[in-house]
């Protein structure tokens, strides 16, 4: 008889979420169910069940594990940086695909049907302030009238926006306009150069034609509530 393993409250969640992000990335949120978690890291429905409730609790939970992870990996990207006036931030573009492209978009979609609505934010506070930083260092240095911090949120909102919804949609939107599935890099890489003229100093939105958001309009956006996980 094999011996049982002891985890803490804490490692056994840990395990289970871990389990439950695996079969995410595999099959979806239809694949995360009770029996298949406990099955994957080797304990009973019963035990998944004591940690979380139930399944609707723990597909919840696991939203928020992925928010902390999209975090946790934001962050690795930002340090890299240093204070190199050339940070690339291909990373954060990267890193924020990624987790989608591992079922979290279908799972924040499937939870919002549901009913399911969480009030956190500030998941991407911390990737606004340092791009506004470097902005801001770049404007003074060149000369240029750097981004608002309204600009830069803006930008990340609607960058967050795109890759959240890439996987339910994206090729969707590209054949509206005559694009195939091979174009999802080359939008990847127009959000990074996007990202690149925020960072140099450029209020990105006059690329296009807008106005712009000049210095003085410097006040933060009302903090409107969003999923951590999202």
């Amino acid at each position: 008889m094999a011996a049982r393993v002891r985890r803490t409250p804490d490692e056994a969640r840990r395990q289970i979420l871990e389990a439950a992000a695996g079969l995410l990335a595999a099959g979806g949120p239809a694949a995360v169910q009770v029996r298949a978690v406990a099955a994957a890291v080797g304990v009973s429905d019963a035990a998944v069940n004591h940690h979380f409730g139930t399944r609707e609790q723990l597909l919840s939970a696991l939203l928020r594990f992925g928010g902390a992870k999209l975090k946790s990996q934001l962050r690795a990207a930002l340090d890299e940086w240093g204070d190199d006036a050339a940070a690339d931030p291909a990373g954060l573009v990267r890193v924020l695909a990624a987790l989608y492209a591992d079922g979290y978009a279908e799972l924040a979609l499937a939870l919002h049907r549901s009913g399911w609505r969480d009030t956190g934010s500030g998941l991407l506070d911390e990737v606004v302030d340092r791009l506004y930083t470097r902005a801001r260092a770049n404007g003074a240095a060149t000369g240029r009238t750097p981004p608002s911090r309204e600009a830069v949120q803006l930008t990340v909102a609607a960058l967050h926006q795109a890759v959240a919804t890439e996987p339910l949609f994206g090729d969707e939107f590209r054949r509206s306009v005559g694009l195939d599935a091979t174009a999802r890099d080359h939008l990847l890489g127009w959000w990074t150069e996007t990202l690149r003229t925020t960072m140099a100093g450029h209020d990105p939105s006059t690329r296009f034609g807008g106005r712009g958001h000049g210095a003085a309009s410097d006040a933060p956006l009302p903090r409107h509530p969003h999923t951590d996980g999202t």
